[in-house]
C-alpha cells in the first residue's frame, strides 16, 4: 500500500508540475499576443487622431475642438487621449486622464526625441491602463505627441480565465491519469509480480510444474524466463544433490554432469579444448522481424555439446544460419549457449560453391555411402576432392589461429568431414594432443580401396593421436585397412599404428545420451495413450509403433514398410488395431539419393495405405516435417514399441532416446543387429532388416510380449544407458586423450 501511495503521489507532483509549467506558457503566450494586439490598435487610433488635429498655429493655441478627441474615445472605447507640444506642456483632453498624466510625463519627452513611438502599463487607483505615445511634426516643424489611454483590465481577466480554465483541466487530466495508474499498478504490474512470487513460492516447495503458465503481461516475460531458468537450476541443483546421495549409499560410479565437470577440472587444468565439426551447436536464422537461436537436429551436437559445457573451450564450425553473421562479434565468435555462456562457437563462412562440393559432394556423395555399405553406388570426383581439401585447410588455419600461444592444446574433431584436419594441425603444431572421432560405421578394407584418395585420407586421419569409432568391429575394419594400404606399422596388441615418429591409437568409444540416475528414477503419471496421440490426426487404433530418424537410404524405412506390409498380411487381425508412425525429417534433399529416397518412402507408405486403409485408420502415419525433441517425446512414451531397422549404423542415438524415454520400463525395441547399439541393447528384439519376415513377426511377438517380459527387458537395457551415458563416453574420451600425453 505504501509503494502505491508513494507511486501515485511521485506522479501525481511530477504531472501537476508539469502541467503547471505548461499553463504559465500558454497564459504568457496569450498576454503577449494581446498586448501585441493592443499596440496595433493603439497605433491606428494614434494615427486617426493626428489626422484629425488642426496644424500649425491653432495646435498651439489651443483652438481646436476637443470634440474630436471625445468622438475617438467614444467610437474605439478608450479612456481617453492627451497632447503632448511645446517646452513640456502635457494637456488632457478630457478630465478622465488627467491623473493619468504624471505617468507619461516620463516617456513623452524621450519618445519625442528619439522620434519613436513607445507603449507601455501602469496601474492606478487599482485600473491596468495602457498608453501609447505617437510623436510628430507639425507644418512649423514643431515636434508634439498624441497620447492614447486604453482600459487594459480585460487582459488580465482573459489571462486569468485561460489559467483558471487551464488549471482545471489539467487536473482533471491529473486525476484520470492518477486513476489509470493506479489500476495498471494493481492490476498490470502488482497483480503479475504477485503471480511470479506464488511461482517462486511453489519452486521452492518443489512444484516446478507451475512455471508451464505463460507471465499475463508480454513485458514481464523476459523476467520470467529468468525465473525459469533460476527455478530449473535450483531443481537441477536439489536433484543432483539427490542423486549423488544415492550414488554414495550404493556406492555406484555413475556419471553426472558435475562429475563430468570435476573430472574436466581435474584432467584438463588450464588446458584449452577445441572441437571441430561441420554441423555447428547453435544456429541464428530470421523469424519474421526477429532472430531466433535454434539448435540443429544432430547426434553429434548432442553427443559432444556435454564435454563444452562442463569444461569451456571453443567449439569451430560452419555458419550455415542466414542470421549467423548478425550475431557473431568481428572475430566471428559467440558465446552459447544463449541463457548460460557456457563455450565459444566460432563460425568459418563456407562459400555455396565449396558446400555443394565439400559437404553434397565428396563427403555425402562420397565418403558417407563409402562406409555405409547401403547398396548406394559411392560417387567421387576429383573436383569435390579438391574442395574438400581446400575446407579441411580453412579449419586447419582457424584452429592454428586460436592455439597460437597456447601449449599443448587439446583438439577435438568431428566426423568425416575433417579426415584431412589432424594431420594438417599436427604438422604445424606437433605439441598438440588431436583426435578425431568418426561417427560413422568403418567398412572392410576392400569396399574402402574403392576411394582414389583413400592413402591422402588415412594419413589425414593418422595425423591424430587419437582415432576413435562406435564399436570395436568398426576399430578392427579401420586397421585392416591401414594395414592393407599404406606403409605403416600395425600394432595390434594395444591396437595402434605408427608411422615414424607418429604413434596413433585406435579405440572404441561407444556414443551415448545425457540419461542419468535421475532421469532413470522418474516416473510418468497422466501419459498420453496412442489412441489419443493419433486421435490428433483423425485416426484411430489402440495400439501404436514409433519410428524416427531423417529420411535416409541407410535407415533401413523402406524396409520396415514392406515388413509392416507383411505383418498386416500375416496378421490380419491386428488391421484398424495397430498403426506405425513413422517421423522422418527431409535431409540433404539436394542429392538425387535422398530426393530419391524420399520420393519412395512417401509412395510406399501411400501405396500401403491405399491397400489397408478403413475409414478412421491407416496402417503408416508418415510425418514428413522436422520434430524438435519435445515434440518427439510424446510419441516415444505413448508407442507400444519402436523400430530401428538401420541398414547400417555407427551406434544409433534413436534407439537409446526411446529406451531413456520409457519411464516406467515398459514397451519393446525392434533393433537392426547392423547398428552399433545392438551390441549394448542387449533386451531389444534383434532382427535383421533384409529379413521382411523375421521383422514382421518381431513385431507381433513386441505387441503380445507380457508387460513383466518388458519390464525386464527394459529395465536392463535402461541400466546399461544410465552406466554408460555421454558423460561417461566424454570422460573416458578426454581420459584417453590426456594419458596419450603423459
Amino acid at each position: 500500500m505504501k509503494i502505491n501511495f508513494a507511486f501515485i503521489f511521485s506522479v501525481l507532483l511530477a504531472v501537476g508540475l508539469v502541467s503547471l509549467g505548461f499553463t504559465f506558457f500558454e497564459v504568457s503566450k496569450e498576454r503577449n499576443r494581446l498586448k501585441a494586439e493592443l499596440e496595433n490598435r493603439s497605433s491606428l487610433i494614434s494615427q486617426e487622431f493626428n489626422n484629425l488635429l488642426p496644424k500649425g498655429p491653432d495646435l498651439k493655441d489651443q483652438t481646436y475642438d476637443t470634440r474630436i478627441s471625445d468622438s475617438l474615445s467614444t467610437k474605439y472605447n478608450l479612456l481617453g487621449v492627451a497632447i503632448y507640444y511645446g517646452q513640456f506642456q502635457l494637456v488632457a483632453m478630457n478630465s478622465e486622464v488627467r491623473p493619468f498624466l504624471k505617468e507619461t510625463r516620463d516617456y513623452v519627452a524621450q519618445s519625442i526625441s528619439t522620434g519613436t513611438p513607445f507603449g507601455n502599463f501602469f496601474t492606478i487607483a487599482g485600473r491596468t491602463v495602457y498608453q501609447y505615445i505617437k510623436p510628430s511634426v507639425g507644418d512649423q516643424y514643431e515636434k508634439y505627441a498624441v497620447i492614447i489611454y486604453s482600459d487594459a483590465e480585460y487582459i488580465s481577466n482573459i489571462t486569468e480565465k485561460i489559467f483558471i480554465g487551464n488549471f482545471i483541466r489539467l487536473f482533471i487530466q491529473v486525476l484520470l491519469l492518477v486513476i489509470a495508474t493506479t489500476f495498471l499498478i494493481r492490476w498490470g504490474i502488482f497483480r503479475p509480480i504477485n503471480k511470479i512470487v506464488n511461482w517462486l513460492r511453489a519452486v521452492k516447495d518443489g512444484k516446478i510444474e507451475t512455471l508451464d503458465e505463460k507471465p499475463p503481461v508480454k513485458f514481464l516475460e523476459p523476467l520470467h524466463k529468468e525465473i525459469t531458468n533460476l527455478a530449473y537450476a535450483m531443481q537441477e541443483a536439489r536433484a543432483t544433490a539427490e542423486e549423488e546421495a544415492k550414488l554414495r549409499s550404493t556406492g555406484e560410479a555413475i556419471w553426472t554432469p558435475d562429475r563430468l565437470k570435476e573430472e574436466v577440472k581435474k584432467i584438463l587444468p588450464d588446458k584449452m579444448l577445441i572441437v571441430v565439426s561441420n554441423r555447428e551447436p547453435y544456429m541464428h536464422v530470421h523469424q519474421g522481424k526477429e532472430i531466433k537461436c535454434i539448435v540443429p537436429a544432430s547426434g553429434m551436437v548432442t553427443a559432444v555439446e556435454p564435454i563444452l559445457k562442463a569444461c569451456g573451450g571453443l567449439w569451430i564450425a560452419s555458419g550455415t544460419g542466414d542470421a549467423d553473421r548478425e550475431t557473431v562479434d568481428k572475430q566471428n565468435k559467440i558465446l552459447v549457449p544463449p541463457d548460460e555462456e557456457k563455450y565459444t562457437l566460432k563460425r568459418i563462412w563456407v562459400s555455396k560453391e565449396e558446400e555443394d562440393h565439400f559437404y553434397y559432394g565428396f563427403s555425402n556423395e562420397g565418403i558417407w555411402p563409402l562406409c555405409h555399405l547401403a547398396h548406394t553406388r559411392p560417387i567421387f570426383r576429383e573436383e569435390d576432392w579438391n574442395y574438400y581439401k581446400k575446407v579441411n585447410s580453412r579449419f586447419a588455419r582457424a584452429v592454428l589461429e586460436e592455439v597460437t600461444n597456447i601449449r599443448n592444446p587439446y583438439v577435438l574433431v568431428q566426423d568425416y568431414h575433417f579426415a584431412l584436419l589432424p594431420e594438417m594441425i599436427k604438422k604445424e603444431r606437433p605439441d598438440a594432443i588431436v583426435a578425431i572421432f568418426w561417427h560413422i560405421p568403418w567398412p572392410n578394407p576392400e569396399f574402402f580401396s574403392i576411394c582414389p584418395w583413400q592413402s591422402e585420407i588415412l594419413r589425414g586421419m593418422l595425423g591424430s593421436d587419437l582415432i576413435g569409432f562406435h564399436t570395436q568391429y568398426h576399430c578392427h575394419n579401420f586397421l585392416e585397412t591401414v594395414n592393407n594400404s599404406i606403409d605403416s606399422r600395425v600394432i595390434k596388441e594395444n591396437l595402434s599404428v605408427k608411422i615414424g615418429d607418429q604413434t596413433t591409437y585406435v579405440k572404441s568409444f561407444p556414443i551415448s545420451i545425457a540419461f542419468t540416475l535421475r532421469d532413470y528414477d522418474r516416473k510418468d503419471e497422466n501419459l498420453q495413450t496412442s489412441r489419443e496421440i493419433l486421435s490428433k490426426y483423425n485416426l484411430e487404433a489402440q495400439l501404436m509403433g514409433i519410428g524416427v530418424e531423417r529420411i535416409d537410404y541407410t535407415k533401413g524405412i523402406i524396409e520396415r514398410f514392406l515388413a509392416i506390409e507383411k505383418f498386416f498380411d500375416k496378421y490380419p487381425s491386428y488391421q484398424g488395431k495397430f498403426t506405425f508412425v513413422q517421423i522422418g525429417a527431409p535431409s540433404r534433399t539436394e542429392i538425387k539419393s535422398y530426393s530419391d529416397i524420399i520420393i519412395r518412402v512417401e509412395a510406399e507408405a501411400a501405396r500401403i495405405n491405399a491397400r489397408y486403409r478403413i475409414k478412421d485408420w491407416k496402417p503408416i502415419l508418415l510425418l514428413m516435417k522436422h520434430h524438435s525433441h519435445e515434440e518427439i517425446m510424446p510419441f516415444y512414451k505413448a508407442a507400444n514399441l519402436c523400430m530401428v531397422t538401420s541398414l547400417h549404423d555407427g551406434m544409433n542415438l534413436v534407439a537409446k532416446e526411446f529406451v531413456a524415454s520409457r519411464n516406467n520400463n515398459d514397451g519393446v525395441l525392434i533393433l537392426s543387429r547392423f547398428a552399433g547399439a545392438s551390441h549394448e541393447l542387449q533386451g531389444s528384439i534383434i532382427v535383421n532388416p533384409y529379413n521382411t519376415v523375421e521383422m514382421c513377426d518381431a513385431i507381433k511377438a513386441a505387441l503380445e510380449m507380457p508387460r513383466k517380459t518388458q519390464q525386464k527387458r527394459m529395465k536392463q537395457m535402461r541400466q546399461v544407458i544410465v552406466e554408460h551415458n555421454i558423460y561417461s563416453w566424454a570422460a573416458s574420451l578426454l581420459r584417453t586423450m590426456v594419458s596419450i600425453q603423459g
